[in-house]
């Protein structure tokens, strides 16, 4: 349990493994930037794949944990854990490829959003649940996925979309079974593996020096809303609400309510089935 790299032909795999639904605790953001930062500093390495096990890729933090911490400590532990996480991802020196099953929420957008490469499963859909965890964040890494009018709704409603849906948008490159996911990662970082490495390298920093957006910077003032709503203690309520088992009023993103006798494991996220109509887990946790 925890982050695994595996490295073959150039190809380095680093594998996020927290059961049972990839809610990282504060340590395990820390754990990830480093392997991709470690992985990408070795001049034999040629593209990251960013993958998963189990039945999602990333349900955020470990909202419990927060929760446990004094004081403060939680959320500043996390918030500072993601904001390294997200940066390793964005300012690899060779292209990341994230391999996305199941649910991508909260910290998950934050990965595969500043990834150069999504290869997703037919299985695989994406959101943020912050407002509902009293907190803000990831909307800069949404931006990289989904137009703006509907990035708004989705920030605002906290439902989801599908990998199709980014497929459509041309922000997935691509979609297959399940089955098939790790077969599909493998293939698009073969042929980049394939290409010259001093080439590839700097594609990554010439690619990096022309976004639109400084992601650094956009994700930290998205924090300041986040410190400033834990302040106000509505950050508190919320994640106190999500451990008691209370959780937001059924919408059309998640229209089963989760009531206290419903109990979730002690990393932030809901064990039960998905289903069609609520593909993510219910509890999935924000990342700040």
């Amino acid at each position: 349990m925890g982050i695994d790299v595996q490295a073959r032909d150039g190809i380095v795999a680093v594998v996020i493994d927290f059961p049972p639904v990839n809610a990282l605790p504060a340590q395990g953001w820390y754990d990830l930037a480093a392997a991709i930062t470690t992985a990408g500093a070795d001049q034999e390495t040629r593209v990251v794949i960013l993958r998963a096990t189990g039945r999602g890729f990333c349900a955020g933090v470990d909202i419990k944990e927060m929760q446990r911490l004094p004081g403060n400590e939680g959320i500043l532990r996390a918030s500072q854990g993601c904001f390294a996480a997200f940066a390793a991802v964005y300012e690899c020196p060779v292209p990341v490829i994230a391999a996305v099953q199941g649910f991508c929420l909260g910290g998950g957008i934050g990965l595969a959003g500043n990834a150069d490469v999504i290869v997703a499963a037919d299985d695989a859909t994406f959101g943020l649940p912050e407002v509902d965890r009293g907190a803000l964040g990831a909307a800069t890494h949404l931006a990289r996925l989904v137009p703006q009018p509907l990035l708004r709704a989705m920030v605002y409603t906290c439902q989801t979309v599908t990998a199709r849906q980014l497929l459509d948008f041309g922000t997935v490159l691509r979609v297959v079974p399940a089955a098939e996911l790790m077969a599909a990662a493998n293939a698009v970082a073969a042929q980049i593996a394939a290409k010259d490495r001093f080439v590839i390298r700097l594609a990554k920093q010439s690619l990096n020096g022309i976004d639109p957006v400084d992601v650094k910077r956009s994700y930290r003032y998205e924090q300041g809303f986040t410190y400033e709503l834990n302040l106000a203690g509505a950050g508190d309520r919320a994640r106190q609400a999500f451990v008691d088992g209370h959780r937001e009023p059924a919408s059309a993103g998640n229209p089963e309510p989760a009531s206290a006798g419903n109990p979730e494991p002690a990393s932030a996220g809901n064990p039960e089935p998905a289903s069609a109509g609520n593909p993510e887990p219910a509890s999935a946790g924000n990342t700040e």
